[in-house]
């Protein structure tokens, strides 16, 4: 999985963020999910060296073809792509 960060919070599920340092929507994210008070691990992909971008975009294909951000993917079940306040809080049952 790389190198991630780690927010606490509530055990809502093994959720993991891929994002971009630079990205509105992905900060968006981030703060949602501290505000709803939930553990997470993201990482900023953009700010890895070549090796370890190119294992974490090997991760965020096989969720994300477009390999967009920001994409969530919880539980290695499912998987939101973007700020969608509502999946979130659907896909986390908070």
């Amino acid at each position: 999985m790389g190198n991630m960060q780690h927010v606490g919070g509530i055990n809502k599920g093994h959720i993991v963020m891929y994002a971009l340092s630079t990205c509105v929507w992905c900060k968006r994210v981030k703060k949602y999910l501290t505000d709803l008070g939930v553990e997470y691990y993201y990482v900023d992909v953009d700010l890895k060296g070549e090796e370890e971008r190119s294992i974490h975009k090997a991760e965020l294909v096989k969720w994300n073809p477009s390999c967009s951000f920001p994409t969530l993917v919880i539980n290695n079940e499912k998987c939101v792509v973007g700020f969608d306040e509502e999946r979130i809080r659907s896909a986390l049952g908070v």
